[in-house]
């Protein structure tokens, strides 16, 4: 172990962690160039094939640029897509951004640091960084934009060189060190454990952009919101949101046992997807569509008395011309992403004769994120951590993401040998309560192996 690692598990502070030198290599879940066709032809793109573990060098730090020791993440879709080199291999992005030049030359290399979340500790900062300083605790953004592109100013997500971290670049999270820029880091929630702050921003900020931002579906009191996917990363912070907001959260699972999560996370209205014929991760034929929208139309007026005034989809194909179809007259269907495939397929006269709306929505830019990780400090948002598991078994993690078996958010301990650390304000964390801080925590993985 080298000195700083040790420093910092031995709690040192700002003054000592700056006499340590950076390892020249550091531990992280990485990528291979040179396996980008590893799953040509292949029906089942097993993710525990293409992620390894191993040390990676430690890259030069830009003026802006700021190195987290990360003490935990967590796995995003977005890894799975990494993992599987699918729709495109993520070494693409890599060359374009590093065409670029200079300090952008750095991200193409023949591995990938993959990973988009990460709670930690700062332990060096570029030249030009004003707002950090060694010893912070912090949460990544995943979002890395251009400041000298105009539109970056007006939103963020607008910039024609926003990226996403970890995944449009490289030194993402799932390692032991990060590097990132210094425009992604906010404060670390100082009641949560670092598993936990490590599980909040990307899914959290991504649902909030989505339904309670300007930029978003702009939920208000009373609304009713059919969520597909609850009891995932994005949908578990829905629900809590629409809750927030005074609406009538509407949770779609696909199990029994989800639905009894979704329960204990205060979700109003649970529908699980057998009970009106739904299954599977094809989309259904036009035909279907229309009926299965009927079906699940009927037994929302059933339960709530009304059509749905938003749809929160980020499942995609499977579920797209369905919540096209439900949304009520005047109302809105916001979509993030496409797990279940990116092509989508919906009868347009549902969507235009009833002066329906879809909206497209991408993580999150800085305010929203602030607006965002503001609500977990003050105890209104808490994390849905389901599972945890070690670095060295990050490939078991992403699986669970990639087959659809988890709920809410799966961690992954880095540099912190244990669950449970990082707490800064024990007595907010006494206050919430550490049950209701963990509504979904099963214990199968209460202890990382």
């Amino acid at each position: 172990m080298d000195s700083l690692t040790e420093a910092l598990l031995s709690g040192a502070g700002p003054e000592e962690i700056g006499r340590h030198e950076l390892p020249p290599t550091y531990q992280a879940a990485h990528l291979l160039a040179a396996e980008t066709g590893m799953f040509d032809g292949v029906a089942d793109k097993d993710v525990r094939k293409s992620l390894h573990v191993g040390p990676v060098p430690m890259p030069d730090l830009a003026p802006d640029e700021v190195v987290v020791a990360v003490m935990a993440s967590s796995i995003n879709y977005n890894t799975v897509w990494s993992a599987t080199f699918e729709p495109v291999p993520t070494f693409d992005f890599l060359a374009r951004h590093a065409r670029q030049g200079g300090f952008a030359a750095r991200h193409a290399l023949p591995h990938q640091v993959v990973g988009s979340d990460a709670a930690g500790i700062v332990v060096r900062t570029g030249a030009g960084v004003r707002h950090w300083k060694s010893g912070d605790h912090v949460v990544a953004s995943c979002v890395q934009v251009d400041e000298q592109e105009p539109a970056t100013h007006a939103d963020a997500m607008l910039g024609t060189g926003q990226r996403i971290w970890g995944y449009e670049t490289n030194f993402g999270g799932l390692a032991h060190y990060a590097v990132v820029r210094a425009g992604q880091l906010l404060p670390k929630p100082a009641h949560l454990t670092w598993e936990e702050a490590a599980g909040i921003l990307l899914t959290a900020a991504t649902s909030y952009r989505m339904l309670v931002g300007a930029n978003g579906a702009r939920i208000k009191q009373g609304d009713i919101v059919l969520i597909w996917g609850a009891t995932g990363g994005l949908g578990a912070f829905a629900v809590q949101m629409v809750k927030n907001a005074g609406g009538i959260p509407v949770g779609v699972v696909g199990s029994a046992a989800k639905a009894a999560l979704l329960h204990r996370l205060g979700c109003d209205v649970v529908i699980d997807r057998s009970e009106i014929g739904m299954g599977g991760d094809q989309a259904p034929t036009p035909e279907r569509t229309i009926e299965l929208g009927k079906r699940l139309g009927r037994e929302i007026r059933r339960q709530v008395g009304e059509d749905p005034h938003v749809v929160f989809d980020y499942v995609g194909r499977a579920t797209f011309g369905i919540s096209v179809f439900v949304v009520r007259k005047g109302g809105t269907v916001v979509t993030c992403g496409s797990s279940t495939g990116y092509d989508h397929h919906f009868d347009n006269r549902y969507l235009w004769m009833n002066l329906k709306r879809i909206l497209g929505s991408h993580a999150a830019n800085l305010q929203e994120q602030a607006e965002c990780n503001r609500l977990f400090q003050l105890g209104h948002l808490v994390p849905v951590l389901s599972a945890l598991y070690p670095l060295t078994e990050v490939g078991e993690a992403a699986r669970l993401v990639q087959n659809n078996r988890h709920t809410g958010k799966v961690g992954v301990l880095c540099l912190a040998p244990e669950e449970g650390l990082g707490v800064t304000d024990p007595a907010l964390r006494e206050k919430i309560g550490a049950a209701r801080l963990n509504p979904l925590r099963t214990p199968a993985r209460a202890e990382v192996a």
